[in-house]
């Protein structure tokens, strides 16, 4: 079993893509946590399991914590984000 990891900052509007954003800024929202994004993967149709205690490598000094997302193997990694992207932006709202 493959799984897809998520961390925070793919989709924090605050980050620039060298940072490690990887969804348009329309997209992003202001510091986007673990629980939203994984209630998002549900959202979408697959399992999360939150790592609190991980940081991303690009900004190692802060453990932001990702979502593991299992049995994505039907999707890119990138249709997931995007898909994500759209019902953290929802949840927002």
């Amino acid at each position: 079993m493959v799984e897809k990891v998520l961390w925070p900052a793919y989709f924090d509007a605050s980050k620039t893509r060298a940072e490690g954003r990887r969804v348009a800024t329309e997209m992003a929202v202001e510091e986007p946590t673990v629980d939203e994004i994984a209630k998002a993967v549900q959202q979408v149709g697959y399992d999360a399991v939150i790592e609190r205690d991980k940081a991303y490598s690009r900004q190692n000094w802060t453990e932001e914590g990702r979502v593991l997302v299992r049995n994505a193997d039907d999707s890119t990694k990138n249709d997931l984000i995007q898909a994500v992207a759209a019902y953290v932006t929802a949840l927002r709202d």
